[in-house]
């Protein structure tokens, strides 16, 4: 018995599968789906033939679940944020923890007036 394996798409990625389908299938010319999905012939091609040899889950992309290009590095926002919130609190003194869990960072604060420690999540 084969097992069915479960993919999730977006929409346009759906739509791209659907095009590239018909690329496949000899339906539709690679120039009239690069115009379609709004990409160079070239890539068409490229997609055509990642769906041959991979299938569906050739189509999915490959930067899913995988942190931008441009996410700053977490000492970088925690020292942005210290800095912020020393000004804010008119130079009193505190102390900063950050910590980053599933793409968002907690900031615990130490007061030293009060003594007491608040967390707050980015």
């Amino acid at each position: 018995m084969s097992e069915i394996e479960t993919i999730t798409m977006t929409m346009r990625e759906v739509d791209r599968l659907k095009v590239v389908e018909a690329v496949v299938d000899g339906r539709l010319m690679t120039w009239r789906a690069a115009e379609r999905l709004g990409m160079s012939r070239r890539q068409v091609e490229r997609l055509a033939n990642r769906y041959r040899a991979e299938g569906d889950a050739g189509l999915i992309s490959k930067r899913r679940h995988r942190p931008s290009n441009h996410q700053l590095p977490d000492d970088t926002i925690c020292r942005a944020l210290a800095s912020r919130v020393r000004g804010a609190a008119n130079g009193s003194l505190m102390r900063f923890s950050c910590t980053r869990k599933s793409s968002r960072l907690t900031i615990r604060h130490f007061h030293s007036r009060s003594g007491r420690i608040s967390a707050s999540h980015c």
